[in-house]
C-alpha cells in the first residue's frame, strides 16, 4: 500500500494546475523540470507520509477448515488483521524513454497483528473444543513495483496505470497462546492466505488510487485568477518529457484577460531552456519565457488599467501652480494659485525582454497636467516620458518578485495649451514623481508576483536565479512545509 500511495502523491507534488484545449503546435512558456535528486526527495518524503496513511489498516477476515491428526476437523477462523507498521529498505523511481515512469520498492517488511480462533468437534471429542487468542505476523522481503504513463488529454494530464506486481517472499507468525498444533496449521494452511491478502489489498489500492488521482488531475483548474483584469492559463502543453534523470512538463503560462476564451497563443518553436544554474544540483528548475511577462503587459495596457491621477506628493507644494512661477510663468499668470492634479497614463504597451543579465523594460509615460479651478479640471500640457529601467528578479516565498530600477529617462512636449515650456526644467520636475511616486508605486504592485507551479505544502528551498535571453530560470531545491497536500487525496485512498 505504501508504495501505490507513494506515487499517487509523487505525482501530485509539482503539477499544481492544468486546463485548456490541447495544442500539440504551441509550446509551454513555463517549463518545470524535475531532476532526479527532486524525485528522490519527494520519494524520500511521500514514502514516509504513505506509511502514516497506511498503519492501522486491516485485511478481510481469513477462515478455513483444516483436518488436524488425532484432533479432527478444525474450523480456524483469523481476524482483525491489522497493519501495524511498514518498514522499506529500500526504493526507486525511474524515468525514461517510453517506459513511462517506475516505482519500485524492495526488500520492505511489514508488522501485522491479528486475532485467530478456532473450534474442533470430531467423533473423540463430541462435545467440541475451542479456543481463542492474539498472534503476530511478520511480512519480509515485499516487493512491488508498477509502471504508469502521464499523458495530456485535452490540456490535463491523464493518469495511466501500465503494469504493477505485488510479491511477498516470507512469512512468520508468532501465537501468543493456544494448542501447540496450532501454529503448525497457521503455518501450513494459511501462510498462502496471508500473504495473498497483503498482496490483494495493495495491488487494489494500486489500482483505486490511479483511477482517484486520475479524476483528479482532470478536474484541476483551468485558470489562476490574479485579480478581475487577468487570469493566468496554467494549462499543460503536450505530454511530459520523461528522460533518464528527469521528468519536464511545460505549461502554457500566459496572462490573459478575465473576459477573454483561452485560445493558443504564439509558438516557441526553436527555443530551448539552457543549463544557466551554477553551483551543486538542485531538485527543480522552473524556466518562465520572456513572453510570459510581455502577455501581463498586454493585457493590463488593453484593459485600460495603466492610469492613474496623482493629486499627492512627498511635496505637496508642486502641485500648486505657485510652485510653478518660475519653471513655467504662463501657468501660473493664467492660473494663479490653484491646486494641480497630474493624470499618469501609459500610453503603448511596455517592451519587456530578458536578457543574460537582468530583465528590461521600456515605457512610455504620458503626463497630462491639470488645472482644478471653480471644480472644473482643465487639461493645460502634456508630457511624454520615455521610460528605461531593469528589473532584478528575486525570490519570496513560493513567488517571483523583483524591484524595477529606473535606469534613464527622457523628456518631450507633447501638446501645450500654455505655450512653450521649458524641457529642461520640466525634466527636474519629472525626475522628482518618477523617483518618489511612480516607481515606488509599480513596485509595491511588483511585490505581488507570479506565484510559481508548487504544490501547497512545499517550498522552494536556497533558490538561485539566473538569466539565459530569452528564458529567467529558477534552480532550487524543495522543502517539506506541511500535510496540506494530503487533503487532495480523498480517505479512501491511504
Amino acid at each position: 500500500m505504501a508504495p501505490s500511495t507513494l506515487f499517487l502523491l509523487l505525482s501530485l507534488l509539482f503539477i499544481q494546475s492544468s486546463g485548456d484545449l490541447q495544442q500539440h503546435s504551441e509550446e509551454g512558456h513555463i517549463s518545470v523540470v524535475i531532476s532526479d535528486k527532486g524525485l528522490d526527495f519527494a520519494k524520500d518524503v511521500l514514502i514516509d507520509k504513505a506509511i502514516a496513511s497506511i498503519v492501522m489498516s486491516q485485511l478481510p477476515e481469513i477462515e478455513d477448515s483444516v483436518q488436524v491428526p488425532l484432533v479432527g476437523k478444525a474450523q480456524v477462523v483469523l481476524s482483525e488483521i491489522t497493519i501495524k507498521d511498514i518498514q522499506i529498505n529500500s526504493s526507486t523511481v525511474e524515468t525514461g524513454g517510453d517506459t513511462g515512469i517506475v516505482v519500485a520498492v524492495s526488500g520492505a517488511t511489514a508488522n501485522l497483528t491479528m486475532n485467530w480462533r478456532y473450534s474442533v468437534s470430531s467423533w473423540l471429542v463430541p462435545i467440541g473444543v475451542s479456543d481463542s487468542g492474539t498472534a503476530t505476523v511478520k511480512v519480509k522481503d515485499l516487493q512491488v513495483g508498477l509502471t504508469v504513463d502521464l499523458r495530456n488529454q485535452g490540456g490535463t494530464f491523464e493518469l495511466i496505470l501500465l503494469d504493477y506486481e505485488c510479491n511477498v517472499g516470507e512469512i512468520s507468525i508468532k501465537l501468543n497462546g493456544g494448542a501447540a498444533w496450532l501454529y503448525q496449521v497457521l503455518v501450513d494452511a494459511f501462510d498462502g492466505n496471508i500473504a495473498s491478502s497483503v498482496e490483494d489489498a495493495i495491488s487494489t489500492k494500486i489500482s483505486e488510487g490511479i483511477s482517484t488521482l486520475d479524476s483528479l488531475l482532470q478536474s484541476l483548474p483551468k485558470t489562476i485568477s490574479i485579480d478581475q483584469t487577468a487570469v493566468l492559463n496554467v494549462s499543460f502543453v503536450d505530454n511530459p518529457v520523461l528522460s533518464n534523470s528527469s521528468i519536464e512538463v511545460e505549461i502554457n503560462g500566459l496572462f490573459i484577460g478575465t473576459n477573454k476564451a483561452l485560445v493558443p497563443r504564439s509558438s516557441l518553436a526553436g527555443l530551448e531552456t539552457s543549463n544557466s544554474c551554477e553551483g551543486s544540483p538542485k531538485m527543480i528548475k522552473i524556466s518562465i519565457h520572456e513572453d510570459v511577462f510581455k502577455s501581463a503587459s498586454s493585457v493590463y495596457f488593453d484593459a485600460d488599467t495603466m492610469n492613474w491621477i496623482l493629486d499627492e506628493l512627498p511635496d505637496q507644494n508642486l502641485l500648486n501652480t505657485a510652485e510653478w512661477r518660475f519653471i513655467v510663468p504662463q501657468l501660473f499668470k493664467q492660473y494663479p494659485n490653484d491646486d494641480m492634479n497630474l493624470n499618469i497614463s501609459v500610453s503603448s504597451t511596455p517592451v519587456i525582454q530578458v536578457t543574460n543579465q537582468d530583465i528590461e523594460a521600456t515605457i512610455t509615460l504620458d503626463i497630462i497636467i491639470n488645472v482644478l479651478e471653480s471644480g472644473q479640471v482643465i487639461p493645460v500640457a502634456c508630457i511624454s516620458v520615455d521610460i528605461s529601467a531593469s528589473f532584478d528578479a528575486e525570490i519570496k516565498g513560493n513567488n517571483i518578485t523583483g524591484k524595477l530600477k529606473l535606469i534613464k529617462f527622457s523628456t518631450s512636449l507633447k501638446w501645450s495649451k500654455i505655450g512653450k515650456l521649458h524641457m529642461q526644467l520640466i525634466q527636474s520636475m519629472a525626475s522628482t514623481v518618477l523617483k518618489t511616486v511612480i516607481i515606488p508605486y509599480i513596485n509595491s504592485q511588483l511585490k505581488r508576483g507570479i506565484a510559481l507551479p508548487i504544490l501547497d505544502g512545499f517550498a522552494v528551498k536556497n533558490a538561485q536565479i539566473a538569466y539565459a535571453r530569452p528564458w529567467i530560470e529558477v534552480c532550487s531545491d524543495v522543502s517539506f512545509s506541511g500535510d496540506s497536500y494530503l487533503r487532495l487525496l480523498p480517505a479512501s485512498v491511504s
